[in-house]
Order: structure tokens, then sequence, then C-alpha cells
């Protein structure tokens, strides 16, 4: 029975392990390649956006008897407009969600310093200010490069991201690993 057990764990840690050295040789090539993988995101999202237009639009239908169908049916018009758009003009889109992402930062940025200066009587508040101060400072980099930094900003982002999500599940399987080999159990007793 436990080494049925222990097949499965090793079974499921092997696969966590190929799927983190993926996502990280991904991420790799997503930040080799920015101005692809920008690209490649827009498109994402666009796909997303009219998926989730003609759902609101199904819902609508369904539920246009319980009130507000006009305001359900314009909302999903405007997701499948939205990702239209983006779809058919790419590079205007990843303009767009560029200046977005900076815009983002720096209203979660300032958000992050007022939390910050209210938290200020309490134990490690800096570690908001400092959280807030970077937030901030990344979406005015942003703000003050753009639209230079547009073509490959977004891809390069996404590739960080995908290596540390990598990262994060070689090191979990690794883990897991270390903790379910029964030779290092009995080579470690507690």
């Amino acid at each position: 029975m436990t080494t049925d057990v222990s097949r499965n764990i090793n079974k499921d840690t092997n696969g966590a392990l190929i799927s983190g050295v993926l996502l990280s040789v991904l991420g790799v090539i997503a930040i080799a390649a920015p101005n692809l993988s920008t690209l490649f995101a827009e498109t994402w999202i666009a796909v997303i956006l009219i998926f989730a237009g003609f759902t609101k639009l199904v819902y609508a239908t369904q539920t246009r008897h319980q009130g507000g169908f006009i305001w359900k049916l314009l909302l999903s018009g405007l997701y499948i407009a939205t990702g239209i758009m983006l779809f058919v003009y790419p590079f205007t889109g990843i303009l767009t969600l560029t200046l977005l992402l900076g815009s983002f930062l720096v209203a979660e940025g300032t958000f992050e310093l007022i939390l910050a200066f209210r938290l200020r009587p309490q134990e490690n508040w800096k570690w908001i200010l400092g959280d807030g101060i970077i937030t901030l400072v990344l979406g005015a980099m942003i703000w003050f490069q753009w639209p230079f930094n547009a073509p490959w900003l977004l891809g390069t982002l996404v590739g960080i991201s995908i290596i540390f999500t990598g990262i994060s599940r070689v090191m979990l399987s690794l883990n897991a690993r270390s903790t379910s080999n029964p030779t290092n159990e009995a080579a470690n007793p507690t």
C-alpha cells in the first residue's frame, strides 16, 4: 500500500517537475522574443474578451425576463467589440494595454502609499510603504517610456511571471520528493 502511495507521489512530483522546467523554458523564450510574446499576450486577451462577451450574451438572453436585459446586452456587446478591436488592431491594443498597465500600477502604488501611512502605528508598516513606492515607480516608468516600451513590455512581464511560476513548481516538486522519499526519512529520524 505504501509503495502505491509512494509511486503516485513520485508520479505527481515528476509531473510537477517537468511542468516547472517547461514553464521556465517558455518564460525564457518569452523574454528572449518579447515582441512576439507581447503580441501573443494581446491576442490571448482579445480571445478571452470575445469569449466572455458571447458568454455574457447567452446569459443575457437566458435571463431577459429578470430585468436589465438591455444593459446585459450592451455589456456583452462591449466585451465582444473590445475583443474584436484588439484582435483586428493588435498594435493599437498593445499600446492601450501597456498604458492601462501603467495606469493600474500608478493607482495601486498610490493606494498602497495611503494604506501604509494609515497603518503607520503598526509594526512592519514600512513593507507596505516599500511595496507602494516600488509599484508607483514601476507605473511611472511605464508611463514615461510609453509608447516606446509597449512592443516589449507585456511580453517581458509575462515571461518573468512564467519563469517564476516554473521555478516555484520545480522547487515545490523537489521539496515534495525529498519529504516523501523513504530513504531520506530513514537517514534523518526526527
